[in-house]
């Protein structure tokens, strides 16, 4: 691929030539705002400090395993809906198979018994009626939601509300309506005030783990409309993986114009008269433009990029109060990723659960919720390991804090600390299963200090702010009210998942509104199409990866700094 270096250096635009836009950031928001800026005939030009496209939607080598870092599920895998026309009209699944698994995630306690949260909604009801039958009540309810929601048209919100004529937001409430009080009723119902009323101990702890693990302050809502997509194969996993995803997006930019420059980071935005007229990158270089997005963390946006200088109420609650609010972010995560020598272990679901319990969960390093979720990653799709090996990808929801002062304070403690993770795993799918530890090559341990290292997301937060949260209405009306801008400051866009909430398709979404608001304010048509690529997918599309060579070999658990 071509086209990595920062290029000519970008002068005034000359007289009568196209509009031009610098995106600051390669992630899943940035390269979905140069493709459509593309698309809509302006000139773009995305400036991104790491070597890799994708933000946190990425993946590492080591030793000849491919560790994929982020897609658990893709919203969006189906056809004919709206989030699938987004992901078309970038590329991203071009060429790409799509594996859809039967169930969604399984828990299991500390002693053995588990539950299934199949997709399909009659096979679940008999499955957990078989568990508890003094819970059929509950069952039913919950399985008939299901029914309900697999059976809805799964809309996705292509333009912004402000941009739409008054026959597409009638459109909209029409499209709502019938299912307005499903929507309201199971919106406003907590998913742990749900579960607490299951007479069963292991249902009443396994509901709010149908995500992997507990996402405080959730209703039922996103639970029940998640299952139905993946019902429906709208939940998939796309061939390729999460550095596939944003390989196949950095594709379809390339050959819609666009240029991205690698190992650029920008260190200024440059302002004039009260206008966003290009950046500074840390060489020194200054490129100048008609249109800035910044589609990075939002913190280091306003802080750093900006000076402090522009602010708006909604930022100053997001990035000044909430940001330290509990429950408004995404918990960070601790990832180990497992190299084994040889199959992944038989008769085992592609995610579980395992709840460890309070005095067993103390024991791994920083683990908010004493459990831990182990998916079998190389049986997602082809390329994820050499033959005849695979990956176990084990992960843990965690704090930000404690990991960041260890690494800054002492990095020998850090990188024990790390190696404390790598040994309990080691142990835990030992005891699961005698005999496999003789068969683990490497346990590659990431933290949320290695998150923020390599992304720039404050906290090291993956998905940044959390739906249902008090960030979510603030960071909608940034999007639907401010339009994605800062008062006083004309020329300059924020996109992203510190804009416009967390999760890929939004991501992806959000730099298609901040072009789409872009081409409004110019007079310019918005345009977009679906991608005409039909080159089948291969792992030599992942380009050259960085290979993070062990320091040590000890016990045969080695960890990345």
């Amino acid at each position: 691929m071509a086209a990595r270096d920062t290029g000519p250096l970008w002068g005034p635009r000359p007289a009568g030539g196209r509009p031009r836009v610098i995106v600051i950031g390669a992630g899943m928001s940035g390269l979905a705002a140069g493709c459509y800026a593309q698309m809509s005939g302006l000139e773009s030009r995305v400036f991104e400090k790491h070597v890799l496209p994708g933000g946190c939607c990425t993946a590492w080598a080591r030793q000849g395993y491919l560790f994929d870092y982020c897609i658990d599920w893709l919203i969006g895998t189906a056809a004919g809906t709206g989030a699938n026309d987004v992901w078309r009209e970038l590329g991203a699944l071009d060429g790409k198979r799509i594996t859809v698994f039967d169930q969604f995630n399984r828990v299991v306690d500390e002693r053995g018994r588990s539950v299934t949260f199949y997709n399909d909604p009659e096979r679940l009801r008999r499955h957990l009626l078989e568990i508890s039958p003094g819970d059929a009540r509950l069952i039913r309810a919950f399985c008939r939601d299901l029914r309900r929601y697999a059976a809805l048209d799964p809309r996705w919100e292509l333009k912004p509300p402000p941009l739409k004529s008054a026959a597409e937001r009638a459109g909209t409430l029409l499209g709502v309506l019938p299912a307005f009080l499903l929507y309201w009723r199971t919106a406003a119902t907590p998913m742990r005030r749900f579960a607490d009323r299951f007479q069963d101990p292991l249902l009443r702890r396994a509901f709010p783990n149908m995500f992997l693990q507990e996402l405080t302050g959730f209703p039922l809502l996103p639970y029940l409309f998640t299952m139905a997509c993946a019902s429906n194969g709208n939940a998939g996993f796309p061939e390729g993986g999460s550095l596939g995803l944003a390989r196949s997006v950095e594709e379809r930019y390339l050959g819609l114009g666009g240029h991205v420059g690698y190992r650029s980071r920008v260190e200024r935005v440059l302002v004039e008269n009260g206008r966003a007229v290009g950046v500074r990158l840390r060489d020194g270089k200054e490129h100048f433009a008609d249109h800035v997005i910044a589609a990075c963390d939002g913190p280091t946006v306003l802080d750093k990029l900006l000076d402090g200088r522009w602010t708006s109420p909604r930022t100053d609650r997001l990035y000044k109060e909430l940001l330290d609010t509990p429950d408004n972010l995404y918990p960070a995560v601790v990832s180990a990723f497992v190299g084994l020598d040889g199959p992944l272990p038989a008769g085992e679901p592609h995610s579980t659960t395992y709840l460890l319990g309070a005095e067993r969960g103390a024991t791994l390093p920083g683990c908010l919720q004493h459990s831990l979720v182990v998916q079998q990653r190389s049986g997602y799709t082809t390329g994820f390991a050499p033959e005849g090996k695979s990956v176990l990808h084990c992960t843990y929801f965690t704090d930000h804090r404690s990991w960041q002062q260890l690494r800054a304070a002492d990095r020998r403690a850090y990188r024990e600390r790390k190696r404390q993770v790598a040994d309990f795993v080691r142990r835990f799918l030992a005891e699961r299963h005698p005999g496999i530890d003789e068969r683990i090559e490497l346990v590659d341990v990431a933290t949320p200090a290695t998150t923020e290292r390599y992304t720039g997301n404050t906290y090291g937060s993956i998905l940044a702010w959390k739906a249902f949260s008090e960030a979510d209405d603030v960071s909608t009306a940034l999007v639907n009210r401010d339009r994605m801008r800062l008062p006083g400051l004309d020329g300059f866009s924020m996109a992203g998942q510190w804009t416009g909430m967390g999760g890929l398709i939004r991501a992806a979404t959000s730099g298609r509104y901040a072009v789409q608001y872009l081409c409004a304010e110019l007079g310019l048509e918005f345009r977009a199409w679906p991608s005409e690529g039909t080159e089948p997918w291969h792992p030599g599309k992942l380009g050259r990866l960085p290979q993070l060579e062990p320091r040590r070999t000890a016990r045969k658990a080695t960890v990345a700094e």
